[in-house]
């Protein structure tokens, strides 16, 4: 009797791993769920809006109109990336093969790292929002202890249960993933389009021009740093390619990130609009991570009221089984070139996922969620989060779009047309993330003349996203000269269809 084992390419003959292979059974409406579930559209508008507030004032409208812009770039590049060599691994292995591999790698990193942070985050997100549930039923206090919506600690702890829920239903499949979310998604956008459609009539404050005019925010600072913060609302589009090895046609893939992103785009303006008619600009900067309640509190009673909370419940709670799958997929093609360790490609016998790695990403985020309670508030927590996410998105997305206009570079010379769409709008998209990240990280600079742990303090912003960056680069280091992964070699990653090469093994 022999068995089947896998050699990598580029590997010369010796021990080897066995082929990973996960099932497809999805299509266009599952991937839609699992994107817009890491898009997050109720957590982006109940905390989002207040935070990008903070930064632009009365001009939600204009800047997320702003931004979709460069991010619509950005989905055409990964559309036709995604059209040539679907691999669950997208950025990481398309900037590995266009441009190089250790961008490539730090492409992949960064994608693991900010979504790590995101969950940690919004493991206390999703214990804070249960708390102010709590409270809206009038439980106010537990076992002698005052509950409270605000404290990192009581929302960390009760958020780190639900992240082992949803870690579990993770591991489960794809199919009963996206089928839990799809539940919720209906729930989530019905309450926000009743909310919101309400608030744009019953707003007190009148509708203005000045809100859609990007012109009148105050400084450049403000409108990087909100268009940063914009940026990140629609970040998680991408999740659908994540997955894009698991969708029965690489095709739909690029359909469900383009519903996702226009979706989004919708729900961001019409929230924009509802919430500016109804809160004052005090009242949205004010109450942070509880927004969305002050929001349903206008305008209607309990239990009505309510509402908006149980979908920023359900979004929180959804976003983090979103993030957990496109981030274990991720690591699987990287653990396929080696660039990681071979823990990422161990697919449960039973439901074909990666469940190793799945639990270990839940873990991992629970850990940063905990040390994350050096920052007592949670407002003060989404804040430095962030902007730290939002700092790297915008160097992966414009590295992805890059090597999409370095991959199509032939279609210069097929007309202005190809040229402008394959070309010139991904080169376009890529120069505004990275302007935009390279000033806001020079204000952050300039900004403080001394260190500490605050959103408030510049070189505390500026350090978040540095760190990202830096253990990406000893990480990168580390694959190449330790793992000596062919990847660094090549700059080609494992193609999914050329895994296994079907060797005669012992019995």
């Amino acid at each position: 009797m022999t068995s089947s084992r896998t050699r990598y390419r580029d590997e010369p003959p010796g021990p080897t791993r066995p082929p990973a292979t996960l099932r497809k059974s999805l299509g266009v409406v599952d991937g839609f769920a699992i994107a817009a579930s890491s898009t997050a559209a109720t957590t982006s508008i109940g905390i989002g809006l207040g935070v990008t507030a903070g930064a632009v004032g009365l001009h939600l409208p204009a800047i997320m109109l702003l931004a979709f812009l460069p991010i619509l770039g950005i989905a055409s590049a990964y559309s036709r990336l995604n059209r040539v060599e679907p691999n669950m691994g997208s950025g990481y292995v398309w900037v590995g093969r266009s441009l190089n591999p250790w961008l490539g790698f730090l492409v992949g990193w960064i994608g693991i790292v900010s979504t790590v942070v995101f969950l940690a985050y919004t493991t206390t997100v999703t214990g804070s929002a249960l708390l102010q549930l709590a409270h809206e039923g009038g439980l106010h206090r537990l076992a002698g202890i005052g509950l409270d919506p605000d404290s990192t600690a009581q929302s960390t702890a009760l958020g780190i249960v639900v992240l082992v829920a949803v870690t579990f239903t993770a591991i489960t499949g794809l199919r009963s993933a996206a089928t839990f979310q799809k539940y919720l998604l209906v729930f989530e956008y019905l309450v926000l389009l009743g909310f919101c459609g309400y608030g744009l009539f019953a707003g007190p404050h009148p509708f203005s021009l000045d809100w859609i005019n990007p012109f009148t925010i105050p400084s450049g600072q403000q409108l990087a740093q909100g268009l940063l913060l914009s940026v990140f609302c629609f970040w998680g589009f991408e999740s659908t390619f994540s997955v894009t090895e698991e969708i029965r046609d690489p095709q739909d893939a690029s359909k469900a990130g383009f519903l996702t992103l226009f979706t989004m785009l919708g729900l961001f303006l019409l929230g924009s609009f509802a919430f500016q008619r109804v809160l004052s600009l005090d009242e949205l900067t004010g109450h942070g991570a509880q927004g969305l309640t002050y929001f349903g509190d206008r305008l209607a009673d309990q239990p009505l009221a309510a509402l908006p909370l149980i979908a920023l419940t359900f979004s929180a709670v959804a976003s983090l089984q979103s993030g957990v799958i496109p981030t274990v997929r991720g690591m699987f093609a990287m653990s396929r070139d080696r660039t990681l360790g071979p823990l990422w490609t161990k697919v449960s016998p039973r439901y074909a996922t990666p469940a190793a790695g799945t639990v270990v990403i839940g873990c991992v985020a629970a850990a940063i969620a905990v040390l994350s309670l050096v920052i007592p508030k949670v407002g003060d927590l989404i804040l430095a989060s962030v902007n730290a996410i939002g700092v790297v998105v915008a160097l992966y997305y414009a590295l992805t779009a890059l090597a999409a206009a370095a991959r199509f570079r032939g279609a210069l010379r097929e007309g202005w047309a190809q040229a402008l769409r394959a070309v010139v709008i991904p080169v376009a998209s890529a120069a505004v993330l990275l302007g935009l990240g390279g000033y806001l990280c020079w204000t952050f600079y300039t900004s403080a003349d001394h260190f500490e742990i605050s959103p408030d303090n510049g070189w505390f912003m500026l350090f978040c996203p540095a760190v990202m960056l830096l253990t990406g680069v000893v990480a990168a280091a580390w694959a190449k000269w330790v793992r000596r992964s062919p990847y660094f070699v090549t700059g080609r990653s494992v193609a999914p269809d050329a895994l296994a090469d079907p060797a005669p093994g012992p019995a």
